[in-house]
């Protein structure tokens, strides 16, 4: 599927009008500021922890990873212990890596390859679907009920190549969570593009300090004037605002110019399948709760933002490429260091952080190219529950569901 005719001429009659207008649209609401505490309040870090990363689908592996029956590696990004396991039958699972018997490690290396999960304290050995299936020195045991001690399992679902996992057993599927963003992305392959690359980085600031910087370009006049502004007319950027918290941006490239991407690839053959929007447009999509990506027809190079503490933020970039590509969208030297856009955003983050632990920062007012950022918030207090929530930390839920997709009410006036 993709993008259809009549949105790719929508999007465009929306580029035109964002050129023009002179306010926000009518009807758009106040935005009232996002309270300070988000940032850099102990309570509201430990609601995250509780809520967000354990109600939310997180994008944990590519299938080039574990490519094998038997392939297993430990992914604990989101501070829970997890063994994601090609399964013998061909699917993949995912499980907690704790043992039913004393609660020890299952496996204990990164990442290898196995015909049985065989915990090294005491022996006990699971299928790679979980199952129980011996211990050592059973006459030892009275009642061992074997189908009660199964691995407990995770959620683990499949779009394309990419392994997402969920905390929630009651979760809806992976495809309703994405609702219409599964349609847009079917032009990208995510069922062909194979893994290229992937880096951790550690970053000194809060990690929604990192992630916003990419959900916006209100900033890139100021943080990217030489490397993203040439390429990126802001004033036709379009926002839309996805259910679940997703959202999207694109911005053509400036008119009468005909400048590239700021990140150069390699001349390599092209994601065929992908229409006018993603290779004439900086297309940016934000996955609740914490991923981040441009799609075009060169890449699909997701950036990834998980806490390490209130202040501290394991970054991860990724590559994706066709089956007949290579090249890494992000990094100099194979992970050596950033690159020089992701400099631009990240290094200035550390003193984003200082200067938001001051006496003097008391909170946010977002403008209306920021409302992707009050719109994530605004689902992250939904799956919170503003109940949970201290009353000076929660956000108004003042954007309805008029401006959530399919629904615009810019397209009348535009």
């Amino acid at each position: 599927m993709g993008m259809n005719e009549q949105q790719i001429t929508t999007l465009k009659r929306l580029m035109e009008y964002e050129a023009a207008r002179t306010e926000p649209p009518v009807g758009f609401p106040h935005l009232p500021d996002l309270p300070a505490g988000r940032y850099t309040d102990q309570r509201f870090y430990e609601l995250e922890k509780e809520h967000l990363w354990r109600k939310s689908w997180l994008f944990a592996a590519h299938i080039d990873e574990i490519p094998d029956p038997g392939c297993y590696m430990l992914w604990e990004n989101a501070g829970q212990p997890v063994i994601i396991v090609h399964g013998d039958d061909g699917e993949i699972y995912a499980h907690y890596n704790t043992c039913r018997h004393r609660g020890a490690p299952v496996v204990t290396e990164q990442s290898g390859r196995k015909a049985r999960l065989s915990c090294k304290y005491h022996g006990w050995t699971y299928t790679h679907q979980g199952e129980l299936i011996s211990v050592r020195d059973p006459e030892d045991f009275t009642d061992l009920d074997f189908s009660c001690r199964s691995l407990i399992s995770v959620r683990c679902e499949r779009f394309g190549n990419l392994i997402f996992v969920n905390f929630d057993e009651n979760c809806v599927s992976l495809l309703e969570y994405l609702g219409p963003i599964a349609d847009e992305w079917a032009e990208f392959q995510f069922d062909k593009v194979r893994l290229a690359a992937r880096h951790t980085f550690v970053l000194n600031c809060n990690w929604k300090i990192a992630m916003e910087s990419n959900t916006e370009v209100y900033h890139v006049k100021s943080i990217h004037p030489s490397t993203v502004a040439p390429a990126l007319d802001d004033r036709r950027n379009v926002n839309s605002f996805y259910p679940n918290g997703h959202g999207r941006m694109v911005a053509p490239r400036p008119k009468g110019g005909d400048v590239g991407s700021p990140i150069v690839l390699p001349e390599l053959p092209e994601i065929d399948t992908v229409g006018e929007i993603g290779r004439t447009c900086t297309q940016s999509y934000g996955v609740f709760p914490n991923w981040v990506s441009p799609l075009s027809h060169r890449a699909v190079p997701p950036l990834l933002f998980w806490p390490i503490s209130i202040n501290q933020t394991l970054f991860e970039t990724w590559t994706m490429v066709p089956d007949w590509g290579d090249g890494d969208y992000w990094t100099v030297n194979d992970g050596e260091r950033l690159n020089d856009v992701l400099l631009e955003d990240t290094e200035f983050g550390e003193a984003i952080q200082k200067s938001m632990e001051s006496y003097g920062f008391k909170g946010v007012p977002l403008s209306y190219q920021e409302a992707r950022i009050y719109h994530w918030n605004q689902q992250a207090d939904r799956v919170i529950g503003a109940e949970n929530i201290p009353p000076e930390l929660r956000v108004e839920q003042v954007m309805g569901e008029e401006w959530i997709y399919p629904n615009d009410p810019r397209v009348e006036y535009s």
